[in-house]
This record gives C-alpha cells, structure tokens and sequence, in this order.
C-alpha cells in the first residue's frame, strides 16, 4: 500500500514550485487562484523572494502548503493512506478530498495568523532533544514548574519539547544531565504545539467550524492520534486539537506500516519526512516526489 507523506514548516525554500508554474497549466492555475484567495502574490515570494521574505508568518505556512498540495494534484497521486506533519496535516487534507484546495489555502493562512499572534502574548520557543528515551524526556518536562511539553515526537531519539522559555531552557539542562546526546534550542517563533497555542486554537476552531470536511478517498493518520481516521466530525476535531497537542510522527508511520503501508512518497519541498521515515523503519521503500 502507498503512503504519502507531507511536510510542514520549515520545509521553504526560495525557488520552490516555480519548476511546476512554468511547466504545468494546471499548477499555474492553482497558484494565480492562490494569489487571488490570499490577496497577495505569494508566488513571487516563493520564486524570487530572499529567505528572510520566505520566513514570514503569512508566507511560510501557505507557501508549504501550496507547493505540497499543487506537486500533488499535478502528479495526480493515488494514495491508499496520508498523513502530514503538522502544517502538512493541511495538505494530506486536499489530496484525500476532505477539504477543497481553497478552504484548505484560507485555513492554512488563518492558522499562520492566529500561530504569530499566540507567539507575541508570552516569551516561548523549543527545544530538539537527541538520544534520549521519550518516557525520561516527558518526565523530565512534567517536573519542570512552568509549562512545558513533549510536543513532536519525529523519530526514535529524536523529540522536540515546547513551552514557556524558562521552563524550556530548564528542561534543556535537566535533560542533558540525563544524558541527552543534545538539547538545543531551536530558532522558531513561539512554543507551537503546546498549551501557548491555546489563543490560536481558539480562533482557529471556529475557522474549521465553519468549513465543510468531505468524507475522505482514503484515511488520514493525524498527528493527535496517530490513528486512521476517516470520519469528518473526527478530522475536524482532531485539527482543532493539533495546535496545542503532540505532532506524533513516529506513532503514525508505525501505525501506517502496522497497517500495510509498504512505500512514503514525500510530496513537497525538501526530504525531511523521507529521513524521518528511514530512522522509524529502514524496512519500508521512501521517495521524494520534490526529486522527480
């Protein structure tokens, strides 16, 4: 069976999906739609901008999004199962059809916005910690005073924690004296996937309220759950959940093989998730569609 896989921030590069805009009618409708939903012309960001440009908030999530989604439609991938982590949970949505591309785009954009305004409420960040065993790293995390939690679980020894900044840099050393091959604050803008998002959680509930989900051709294996779901009401739930909960990506791609995915197409910029995949199984067949 085939697993796609997408990626989520972090992924933009300058240049991504100008290739496909300039070879395919399709993707060039698409992005001139884009443009038109988001009221700006992300795609002369995406293909000319500097790197500082393609970091921004507003162009980051949606750029990501769009490259992933497009690459898709212009493949015309056939999955069996998907999955996508974090903003990429956005685009697995658009290729098994349970949003449209336009919902999907102004849901991704409404998600940026809301993210950057819960960064701005309190000093927050993460944190990679490496060769550490998950139990010892969420136990670590639950003695801290202050919020901080286990928040992507990528690969085997490899967790990202999230929180307020002390109780993050304070963690960092208690896992280090653990024995932490590492544990490294990372440059992001706020503590995504953590109890800081709850004001973006918030206003982006009533987003995904209001937005029509479609039965989907194939099961999502969602970050909160790390489960195949196919119900609407379920989806809808779970994305809601997303932004303050865990990013469970080695559950999902153990789950995606538990049952029965052989291969993980990566479609989108960069080959992350391939990399990921390989450290959780080095048994399943991985390839980047971006390297097509």
């Amino acid at each position: 069976m085939k697993a796609y896989v997408f990626p989520g921030q972090g992924a933009q590069f300058t240049g991504m999906g100008k290739d496909l805009y300039e070879n395919s009618p399709l993707a060039k409708e698409l992005f001139e739609k884009a443009n038109e939903i988001l009221g700006f012309r992300i795609t002369d960001i995406m293909f000319e901008g500097t790197a500082e440009e393609l970091k921004e908030t507003k162009v980051t999530q949606p750029a990501v999004f769009l490259h992933s989604v497009i690459l898709a439609k212009v493949l015309d991938v056939k999955p069996d199962m998907v999955a996508g982590h974090s903003l990429g949970e956005f685009s697995a949505l658009v290729v098994n059809g349970a949003l449209s591309f336009e919902d999907g785009l102004r849901l991704v954009s409404k998600r940026a916005m809301a993210m950057q305004k819960a960064c701005e409420i309190k000093p927050s960040t993460m944190a990679a910690v490496l060769n550490l065993d998950d139990k010892i790293v969420e136990d670590i995390c639950a003695s801290i005073d202050g919020v901080v939690v286990a928040a992507n679980y990528n690969c085997p020894g490899q967790l990202v924690i999230s929180g307020e900044y002390k109780a993050v840099e304070l963690a960092c050393e208690k896992m280090k004296e653990a024995g932490a091959k590492r544990a490294l604050i990372l440059p992001v803008g706020g503590a995504f996937h953590s109890p800081m998002m709850e004001p973006a959680r918030e206003e982006l509930a009533a987003a995904i309220e209001a937005t029509t989900f479609s039965t989907p051709i194939c099961p999502v294996y969602q970050n909160v759950t790390a489960n195949a779901i196919s119900d609407a009401t379920e989806i809808k739930k779970n994305l809601i959940s997303q932004l303050t909960g865990a990013v469970r990506w080695t559950q999902s791609v153990q789950q995606m093989i538990a049952d029965g995915a052989t291969s993980f197409t990566e479609v989108g910029p960069g080959k992350v998730l391939v990399g990921l995949v390989n450290k959780i199984n080095k048994d399943v067949e991985t390839v980047s569609a971006a390297l097509q």
